[in-house]
């Protein structure tokens, strides 16, 4: 009898011991990148919508970064800190009767993309949102729709 409980006691300690490596690998792809920055910006691109502006609106876990009305050439830009809470931030954006909301940022997503320049920049065009890395090269990431 004096066995069982060295064997729950064993058993609990080895379950304790599991979880914090599974929970510890789960969190290292956000962990190793702490305090790392990366500079996103919003573009509008459309070809001519010089009197219906992009509207854009965005937030992330830690607040509003409040909203902008865009004209054709403008951006919204703000920069990233990773820390255990920015893991997302996400925008809604309407235009004319169109409305979409993306994440403009997701540490899980974007912090191999972006590249070394930690740059993340969407332009977004009548047809859809395009992502870069450095602002020559665009991929559709998706529609208005």
């Amino acid at each position: 009898m004096k066995k069982t409980p060295k064997i729950i006691l064993l058993l609990l300690m080895l379950i304790i011991t599991s979880l914090t490596i599974m929970i510890t690998l789960m969190l290292q792809p956000q962990t190793m990148l702490l305090g790392e920055e990366y500079d996103v910006r919003v573009i509008n691109n459309f070809r001519d919508n010089s009197s219906l502006p992009l509207v854009i609106w965005c937030t992330s876990p830690q607040g509003d970064l409040g909203g902008r009305a865009l004209q054709e050439g403008d951006d919204f830009e703000w920069t990233v800190k990773i820390d255990l809470w920015s893991a997302e931030y996400t925008c809604t954006m309407k235009w004319n009767t169109k409305r979409k909301r993306f994440e403009a940022f997701k540490v899980s997503r974007d912090s191999n993309r972006c590249g070394s320049t930690k740059k993340c920049s969407w332009s977004v065009r009548e047809d859809g949102f395009y992502f870069s890395n450095d602002e020559v090269y665009w991929t559709k990431d998706f529609s208005w729709l």
